[in-house]
């Protein structure tokens, strides 16, 4: 993973490091390392995760088609 580090703006380059590691789920992956995860959990948290993916596409998919109204933009918070 590389940054370009422009006009020595260091506090930039993080955040935009920052945000690629959370993109890609680098975070994500460094929790789940932390501690032993028993298979049963491991198996219980891919098939949730499956679930969810699925949903989510599901809902994409029937707001395409005019089932279900547009989701709501997100509002960044100040």
């Amino acid at each position: 993973m590389q940054i370009i580090v422009r006009d020595n703006n260091i506090d930039q380059a993080l955040k935009a490091l920052k945000k690629k590691m959370q993109r890609e789920g680098i975070f994500r992956e460094m929790k789940l390392r932390g501690a032993y995860e028993k298979p049963s959990e491991k198996r219980a948290r891919e098939r949730a995760e499956a679930v969810r993916r699925y949903r989510k596409l599901q809902r994409k998919r029937m707001q395409r088609e005019g089932l279900l109204p547009p989701s709501k933009p997100r509002v960044p918070r100040a």
